[in-house]
């Protein structure tokens, strides 16, 4: 999963585009311009995590008259867009605008429709943690300032909790978000205590005073808050998390930027649920025969007859599991070995920028195992962080145990393709180099997500792990998980899918062990429509290798083909495909 602190602001900041020539361009440019000038003071939280730090003293306002504002500055936008015409623009020119116009009407519906300001209370926690996380994590200035805005920030916190206070409507929050929120609320302390505290002796005595009042300041304010959100939100919250049809189509057509509909959707879904199942099975039959030579099966098998080879060909993978406490250790050395080997077979470009395996801070928790947190757009060079969350204490041995199953060393293997190499570490890396920071600002998570996916399958088609059958059916396994969380996701938010139900797409229909099901289950609470991006950008990666495959024929290598694809930033694919084939920018 890519995370970039608060993804949800990332559509609040812009740069100048690239290959100017006409009038239009021209006008465009000056209209990036403006946009990239005042934007950032809209959420300086989201301005520090994309690099922009004239605000970092700043923390959000989150009042009617700041959203009343934001909606008056896209309105504004939106009527000087619409006096551009699109077809005059060179044709990077042309992507940057529609990916602009899609993500100013995605957020005035954002705004004025779902209103999700008003009943999730985890966005909050987001920004409360982000905003000293941020200044603390990468080396963007010197420590002293960087110190220094924490303290403004830590200084307003106050007001800031009383803000979310005022704009929470319990009624409407759903239990699950209260919940999440109150779980993680006490995050932002964390940092103080693991990131703050111990850099303080680079400041002045003064400064260092300061500091320490505006810590003591916020661990008041979030002491109160707390009271409130055990006391007051989640006794009353007592919203629906399912959004229902129409909420969700629309924010599953802003969210995946296609014309695959939610039927659509459905439907490949549904074909490749039983054609994953059935090469797992034809895997798994390979590893059931190595420790049974003399077993003979079926030729014609009936589904109970696979399920129970595919089990058992997973149990040997579960064999081999990562100790408990050993989980980033395993991380950090499955990188070397991922970059070792795209390096010797050519497969793609490897960048150099720093990377580093972390715990993930304790106010991100709860809704993903782990994250790419890559630097923000301005921000480049700067290190990324592939965080993992750690296992709860109070699990009991039974859960861990669950845990690790899942996440043996051949699945820890393929999180780390994911996140990582050639996930999405390096392809953000590559997209941070593309010229218009337009684009990585308004970057396409259903891109994004669908490389990780489609990284993990390459990697495995192309021998990794010395072509070993349980890292094949490892990653067909989690294959099949980027199939049941679309599946799922659309059936409970639009069909009131129950939690037995979803338990059981998951653990019988997609193999997956109770506690990453259990998760999962919260996180398509917490979420919706972000679920369908994996499927979905994997599909539309495939297909377009296919059809490149075929277009650039004797001339097709997948080191080329990878760097070419990488080359135009992280739109979506529609719009790539374009780039690459010479086709018209779609609208």
């Amino acid at each position: 999963m890519n995370k970039r602190i608060l993804p949800a602001l990332a559509a609040f900041f812009l740069s100048v585009p690239v290959l100017a020539g006409s009038a239009a361009d021209g006008r465009w440019e000056a209209l990036a311009g403006r946009y990239l000038d005042e934007m950032p003071a809209h959420s300086p939280v989201g301005a520090t995590g994309m690099g922009d730090h004239r605000y970092d003293g700043e923390l959000d306002e989150i009042t009617p008259e700041a959203r009343a504002r934001w909606v008056a500055f896209l309105e504004g936008v939106q009527g000087e867009l619409a006096s551009i015409d699109r077809d005059q623009l060179a044709r990077a020119n042309q992507v940057d605008y529609a990916l602009l116009a899609h993500s100013i009407e995605s957020s005035l519906w954002s705004t004025k429709e779902l209103q999700a300001w008003a009943w999730n209370p985890v966005r909050y926690s987001g920004t409360a943690g982000g905003a000293i996380y941020s200044l603390m994590a990468r080396e963007f200035a010197p420590l002293p300032e960087r110190l220094s805005h924490v303290a403004d920030r830590l200084e307003k916190l106050p007001r800031f909790l009383e803000q979310v206070r005022a704009t929470l409507v319990p009624e409407r929050v759903p239990k699950i978000h209260a919940e999440t929120a109150a779980r993680q609320n006490r995050g932002v302390l964390s940092i103080l205590d693991n990131m703050v505290k111990p850099s303080m002796d680079v400041l002045s005595r003064g400064e260092r005073k300061r500091l320490v009042d505006a810590m003591e300041t916020a661990t008041a304010a979030v002491e109160e808050h707390q009271t409130w959100l055990d006391e007051t939100l989640v006794p009353r919250a007592e919203g629906d998390f399912r959004v229902g049809k129409e909420i969700y189509d629309k924010r599953l057509a802003f969210s995946l930027h296609t014309p695959l509909t939610r039927e659509e959707l459905g439907k490949r879904s549904a074909a490749e649920f039983h054609r994953v199942r059935r090469e797992m099975y034809d895997v798994a039959t390979v590893i059931y025969k190595e420790q049974y030579p003399l077993a003979e099966l079926p030729a014609e098998p009936d589904e109970a007859f696979r399920q129970v080879i595919i089990r058992a060909a997973l149990e040997v993978a579960y064999r081999d599991l990562p100790a408990r406490d050993a989980i980033v250790e395993t991380a950090k050395a499955q990188i070397d070995q991922t970059t070792a080997f795209v390096r010797e077979n050519d497969l793609v470009w490897v960048p150099d920028d720093p990377v580093e395996v972390i715990i993930m801070p304790e106010f991100a928790r709860g809704v993903s195992i782990a994250y790419c947190d890559s630097p923000g757009a301005l921000d480049t060079g700067q290190k990324t962080f592939y965080a993992i969350s750690p296992i709860p204490e109070d699990w009991t041995e039974q859960q861990v145990r669950s845990f690790l199953r899942e996440y043996n060393v051949w699945s820890m293997q393929n999180l780390s393709i994911h996140e990582a190499v050639p996930g999405h570490y390096l392809q953000l890396a590559h997209s941070g180099r593309y010229a218009s920071t337009l684009r990585a600002v308004l970057q396409s998570g259903t891109f994004i997500e669908g490389w990780g996916v489609y990284a993990e399958q390459f990697m495995v088609d192309e021998g990794y792990n010395g072509g070993d059958p349980r890292q094949k059916l490892i990653a067909l396994k989690w294959l099949l998980r980027g199939v049941t969380n679309a599946m799922m996701d659309q059936a409970i938010h639009v069909d009131g899918m129950t939690r037995d139900e979803a338990m059981d797409l998951m653990v019988e229909g997609g193999f997956q062990e109770e506690r990453e099901a259990a998760l999962k289950w919260i996180r398509a609470q917490l979420s919706f429509a972000q679920l369908s991006t994996y499927l979905v950008g994997y599909l539309e990666h495939v297909d377009l290798r296919a059809e490149v495959e075929t277009a650039w024929g004797e001339e097709f290598t997948l080191r080329k083909y990878h760097d070419t694809l990488l080359s135009f930033g992280s739109p979506p694919v529609q719009f790539v495909r374009a780039l690459l084939l010479d086709l018209p920018i779609p609208d």
